[in-house]
């Protein structure tokens, strides 16, 4: 692989494990880094790590990592050349991506357009049905505000239905409408909360799928007409839309259906001049796909899709922006294996209330096909003023079963004394009679935590 020209200094414009990780892929690559870090943040591990370090403001994000200002003044007064968002925060604010690069910064991500027409749910359905990348039946567009033609589009598709924000995002948006009468009630409050929370009123109705599984491709594509995706992952077990274990392949899943949306994922990024890493998220049910929308920036469960195909999507992000070609063909492209990923949080495993505090003491497990990423180290303080994420467990196997064997001995290797965290609801998960079969569907974990 080339080393980056135009990246040879590179703003972290996050925190905790994912800065940790761009940090570690630029230092392979010889890029230098600059850490930017809130006044409750002095003790990340990656701030010892990097060649620069510049305290952004204070602990609340809209004054420090969402701050876009301090963030481009860091850069500008450490001669950073380009800035990498991670996910969360910045990563998907198509403002921030512009300002970066008009202020003489690479974005690494993609456009800001592409992030713009992504961003909004009904564009990037258009986008999607254009490169024939298979959709939800809804309104095809905003759902009108008169009530007749509501009515019909809601008839037309079939109840239940689900009325969603267009700018919407993180479970928030959502209103599922199982009777007619319903419906233009439904709209009215869902729209006045997407008018609030995202500041955009707009909504749109698509038919709710009633047992579907959470599917997701992962693409990374250079913006020169190249495009490779690395298979896909199943996301399923998840709490309250937030996703709590992922893993690669996605289980008994169809392979005609999924030769095909890989190849419309591959070329969907072609078609948008797609550049940087991204996935595609999709409902699957009774062996059919239905696009839900695409996060334009690196997932927090990338390591899943590393460990199958060996490819390093960080590395490959920091290439393309620096305007090389991918450094890999889909031939190149081998799904070998298995993997799985636990979300470590700092939670009440039982009432999911956030626990930060002093981490006494930290043992990260060890072994053969056994990865951790986290910025825990023994005597570390976790914050309270962000999200509770402090770690990811991942395992790779030949086979699924030996995966699931090497998550089992992990975590019960695993140590973090001090705080609460949510191990032992993996260790019950990695034991479940269901997960262990595969093919749970997205409700799977809501009920089986319901009835506990």
């Amino acid at each position: 692989m080339l080393k980056p020209q135009k990246l040879e200094k590179v703003l972290i414009a996050n925190r905790g494990e994912i800065a940790l990780r761009i940090l570690r892929a630029c230092k392979e690559m010889g890029i230098k880094t600059v850490a930017v870090y809130s006044t409750a943040d002095k003790e990340l591990m990656h701030l010892g790590l990097a060649d620069e370090t510049v305290c952004i403001g204070p602990a609340p994000a809209n004054l420090s990592y969402l701050h876009i200002p301090a963030i481009i003044a860091a850069a500008e007064v450490t001669g950073a050349t380009a800035i990498h968002p991670g996910y969360g925060f910045l990563a998907e604010n198509a403002d921030f991506a512009e300002q970066v690069e008009k202020s003489g910064f690479a974005f690494i991500g993609p456009k800001a357009d592409t992030i713009r027409l992504m961003g909004d749910k009904v564009s990037a359905k258009h986008a999607m049905i254009a490169a024939g990348v298979p959709t939800v039946p809804g309104s095809d567009g905003p759902l009108p505000e008169d009530p007749e033609t509501a009515l019909r589009i809601g008839r037309e598709v079939g109840y239940p239905v689900i009325i969603k924000a267009a700018g919407g995002g993180g479970g928030r948006g959502m209103r599922v409408v199982h009777r007619e009468e319903d419906l233009i009630e439904a709209a009215k409050q869902t729209r006045e909360e997407a008018g609030a929370w995202f500041s955009n009123p707009m909504v749109y109705l698509e038919k709710y799928l009633t047992n579907p599984r959470h599917v997701e491709v992962q693409v990374i594509s250079d913006g020169q007409g190249n495009a490779i995706h690395l298979g896909d992952r199943d996301c399923s077990l998840q709490r309250r839309h937030q996703k709590v274990l992922e893993e690669a392949p996605a289980p008994g899943i169809d392979e005609t259906a999924r030769a095909e949306v890989l190849a419309r994922c591959v070329q969907a990024c072609v078609d948008i001049n797609y550049r940087g890493a991204g996935t595609f998220e999709f409902l699957y049910e009774n062996g059919r796909f239905y696009f839900i929308e695409m996060n334009t920036r690196v997932q927090v469960e990338h390591p899943v899709s590393e460990m199958v195909t060996g490819i390093d999507i960080l590395k490959e992000m920091l290439s393309i922006a620096a305007g090389n070609k991918l450094s890999f063909t889909q031939a190149d492209v081998n799904i070998h294996g298995h993997s799985l990923e636990c979300r470590i949080n700092a939670e009440d495993p039982a009432t999911f209330m956030p626990s930060p505090g002093m981490v006494k003491h930290f043992h990260a497990p060890g072994g053969n096909g056994v990865r951790v990423d986290s910025h825990l180290y023994s005597g570390y303080k976790v914050p309270s003023n962000y999200d509770s994420l402090i770690g990811k467990l991942i395992t790779w196997g030949s086979t699924r079963d030996e995966a699931m064997a090497r998550m089992r001995n992990a975590l019960d290797e695993i140590v973090v004394d001090g705080i609460k965290t949510n191990i032992p609801l993996h260790r019950d998960l990695v034991n479940d009679e269901g997960f262990c079969k595969g093919g749970v569907n997205i409700h799977y974990l809501e009920h089986r935590l319901a009835n506990q």
